[in-house]
């Protein structure tokens, strides 16, 4: 292992937080790359890319809030650039698994001359734990516009397993992987192992995307968020992503952590419960 620094984008993130404490217990020397890090890090401020590169090595890429977003495609292409001109041998990207809008952003990264991996992700177990569905399951109820779709939700332990190889093993250079839980449910059928784990009574109601999007804007929400989740709800949650990959089995040499498993140890932490 070298004396250099892997550098973990949204490193305070669901991939990030779990891919840095896993480099850290390897003796990996680890930097956050954050807007709250030591050092800042925004994907908006290209006056804080170089600061984060210096004397690393590997990069591990998470783009917040979506490679799907408009400007992010240019900002990979640069912040790739700059990482080579750096001296960075390694890139590990997160896109989105079903998600063409980021393939733009994918070919980019490839075509820096870095050594690359792609990580092409699931929704993941804890978008209804540690961000945007959470308050929703908390208030009993959670509407969506997904309705008989399903999905092969994963797990981000399972993400961040995969990362790690990625960055630390050269046999993951220039491969394309697509990382699936091992069964597939709709959100309704989530939502309620949620709250057999929980022992509390959560509904799952399907609602028009017009209507949910309407909802999001009378909320105040901010208009490029509104349009990302227009957009993950009607060209990547459709139904294209209902199929299992052996990926996460093949690299890890065991079973993708199941959704059930997941709601029983976080419903555990009290995380939804109504006092929490």
């Amino acid at each position: 292992m070298s004396g250099k620094v892997t550098l973990v984008l949204g490193g305070t993130g669901k991939t990030g937080r779990r891919i840095a404490e896993r480099l850290r217990a390897k003796g990996v020397a680890v930097r956050v790359g954050a807007r709250s890090a030591e050092t800042s890090f925004d994907w908006n401020d290209e006056t804080t890319w170089a600061p984060v590169l210096e004397n690393v090595e590997r990069v591990y890429v998470s783009y917040q809030p979506d490679l799907a977003v408009p400007g992010a495609v240019e900002a990979i292409r640069r912040f790739s650039a700059l990482a080579v001109r750096s001296g960075i041998e390694r890139l590990v990207l997160l896109s989105g698994r079903g998600e063409d809008a980021a393939q733009a952003a994918e070919r980019e990264l490839q075509a820096s001359g870095a050594d690359w991996t792609i990580i092409r992700a699931s929704w993941f177990f804890e978008n209804f734990s540690e961000a945007f569905l959470r308050d929703a399951v908390r208030s009993g109820m959670v509407y969506l516009p997904p309705d008989a779709v399903t999905e092969p939700f994963v797990s981000a332990d399972d993400i961040a397993d995969v990362a790690v190889l990625a960055l630390l093993d050269d046999a993951h250079v220039g491969k394309i992987y697509e990382l699936t839980g091992p069964r597939l449910l709709t959100f309704a059928e989530a939502v309620a192992e949620i709250a057999a784990a929980s022992g509390r009574p959560i509904g799952y109601q399907s609602v028009p995307l017009a209507d949910f999007v309407a909802q999001m804007r009378a909320e105040g929400l901010p208009d490029d968020y509104v349009e990302l989740i227009r957009y993950l709800f009607s060209s990547v949650l459709d139904g294209r992503n209902s199929s299992l990959t052996s990926d996460i089995e093949h690299l890890l040499m065991r079973r993708p952590r199941d959704f059930a498993t997941y709601a029983r140890e976080t419903a555990a932490t009290g995380v939804w419960s109504v006092a929490a």
